[in-house]
């Protein structure tokens, strides 16, 4: 029994990292790119892979994992393969398994026109404009979406919805418009039409949900003058359709936060841009920070978290502040605590990991009353709605830790920067490149570097084991049985919760599941005992 009591108090402490104990801290691993700024591209031949391709140095790039968990980019702004920064266009894939990238689809010249084709029509020769800062998603079948986003120019915002298809390596154009500076047509709030299109604009928000619609957040527009907007959008695909689902058909509105942690239909965010984004395991919708409109008064920096559920079309005000500019409260770094808080920023990058805790990484904004960029690790965890510090500074502007490449370490650590772009893996990697900071030494401008954050765990939603693979439970999630393979008829189980108390006592296994309906929604971690000894410990998630 000794065994098996020492290995819980180190799985709980070391590998887990209870929120209301420690957390593990982050490995940082330079995989890929220059420890230097404004490096130009290699792009080798399109559609070949080599270890000397690489993406030039760049912000407010697109993002999208595939199936084979492959990570892919698309254009920003930055450099191609010459000294000169512009908009770019090019599409690239990166395997995280060879560490080689891939030049597929674009110009290796900056601020090219698009070759939109027929509405709705695939074609080889089809390509989106050169743009930073759209929107992009993943649908169910694999094939990556890319809304609007600003081009070459001032105040020129796009408002075109493309597909692309993997396996043919082809572009569609399939709605909006293949002009600039397009007014939204809202039609009827909830009514979806084939007139209805969200207008220009750059700064969005983006997730898809559960039934594999794409839904479309606020952003940075341009009429006559600048202005932010709080309108939400979904676009269903098998239609074609959009829908004015939430917000105002009006620009530059305060929110409304109605009383922290309590859903009403009468909630929304402040129109703002540059926020982040996450979906829950739940299918639940989660959004930070960002520049835009607090509850009264101007638009500036915001650390507000907002939840919204598609099935109610209800905003929820979680955590942070409904006023501006606010700085963070660090707390202890790995600590969990109901008091800590990042600061307002925007242009910050954001993960999920597999277990269901949110991740955000740097930008611009505020530490405490220092404003600038920022390389600040925090995780929220949503059960029990507390931050966590987990690495970087609590200071702004500082440099990257780079370490020898391909080699992670916890005093590795990316420089402060904002406008990067941010991948998850489906090992529970989390991934980061390039942006507008912090090299190596000191030296501020845009960057090439490609991360991979190990959190120290394999989050798989299928199954989590600690000293043996055997041993399997499903399904997990689950909302009240869990079956369980590879465990003998004479074993007993234990069920604690995150803090590490225990929730259901000893008991024998009966038929091979357990019943856990009991539990309150959360994460949990069983104990499997054998004759005395602990033989393995497995994760699952009850909602």
């Amino acid at each position: 029994m000794k065994r098996s009591k020492f290995n819980l108090a180190v799985f709980f402490l070391f590998v887990f990292g209870c929120d209301g104990l420690f957390s593990q801290t982050p490995s940082f691993k330079w995989v890929s790119g220059s420890n230097f700024f404004n490096q130009v591209a290699n792009y080798g031949t399109k559609g070949e892979v080599a270890s000397t391709n690489i993406p030039g140095a760049r912000e407010n790039s697109m993002s999208w994992t595939d199936q084979n968990n492959n990570l892919w980019l698309f254009g920003g702004h930055g450099y191609n393969s010459s000294t000169n920064q512009g908009v770019l266009n090019d599409l690239w894939k990166y395997n995280s398994t060879s560490n080689q990238w891939t030049w597929i689809s674009g110009s290796n010249t900056f601020n090219q026109a698009g070759v939109y084709g027929t509405e709705g029509i695939p074609d080889a020769n089809n390509i989106p404009t050169a743009r930073q800062n759209g929107v992009a998603w993943v649908d169910n079948a694999g094939n990556f979406w890319l809304f609007g986003g600003q081009k070459s120019g001032t105040n020129t915002f796009l408002n075109d919805l493309w597909q692309y298809d993997i396996a043919t390596n082809m572009w569609t154009w399939v709605s909006g418009s293949n002009t600039s500076n397009q007014t939204s047509t809202y039609g009827t709030q909830n009514l979806a039409s084939a007139n209805n299109f969200p207008g220009a604009r750059f700064g969005s928000c983006g997730w898809k949900d559960a039934s594999n619609n794409l839904w479309l957040f606020g952003g940075q527009q341009y009429t006559s003058v600048t202005e932010r907007t709080n309108d939400l959008w979904k676009y269903d695909i098998t239609t074609n359709m959009w829908t004015w689902v939430s917000g105002a058909n009006s620009a530059n509105q305060n929110g409304n936060y109605g009383t922290k942690g309590v859903t009403v239909a009468t909630n929304v965010p402040g129109a703002r841009q540059a926020s982040i984004t996450w979906v829950d395991n739940s299918g639940i919708f989660w959004m930070y920070g960002g520049y835009g409109f607090p509850e009264t008064g101007a638009h500036s920096y915001l650390n507000d978290l907002w939840k919204f559920d598609t099935n109610f079309s209800q905003w929820t005000w979680v955590s942070g502040s409904n006023t501006t500019n606010q700085g963070g409260v660090y707390g202890t770094s790995g600590i969990a605590s109901a008091n800590n808080l990042p600061g307002a920023r925007q242009m910050s990058i954001a993960w999920k990991d597999l277990s269901g805790d949110l991740w955000l990484f740097g930008g611009w904004g505020y530490v405490g009353p220092p404003f600038g960029r920022l390389n600040d690790l925090w995780k929220y965890n949503i059960t029990t709605n507390q931050w966590t510090w987990m690495a970087g500074a609590n200071a702004i502007n500082q440099s990257g830790t780079y370490g020898t490449m391909g080699v992670g370490a916890t005093t590795n650590i990316s420089g402060a920067r904002r406008m990067s772009i941010s991948w998850t893996d489906n090992t529970g990697k989390l991934w980061a490149f390039g942006g507008n900071g912090y090299d190596d030494i000191d030296s501020l401008g845009l960057l090439n570097d490609l991360w991979m954050i190990d959190i120290g765990v394999n989050t798989s939603n299928n199954s989590d084991t600690f000293e043996t693979n055997s041993i399997k439970i499903y399904p997990n999630p689950t909302n009240s049985l869990l079956y369980i393979s590879g465990v003998n008829a004479e074993c007993i189980f234990q069920v604690f919760d995150i803090r590490g108390r225990k929730v259901i006592a000893l008991e024998k296994i009966k038929s091979n599941e357990i019943d856990v309906s009991s539990l309150e929604n959360g994460i949990y971690f069983i104990k499997i005992i054998y004759k005395n000894e602990n033989d393995g410990i497995i994760k699952f998630v009850k909602e």
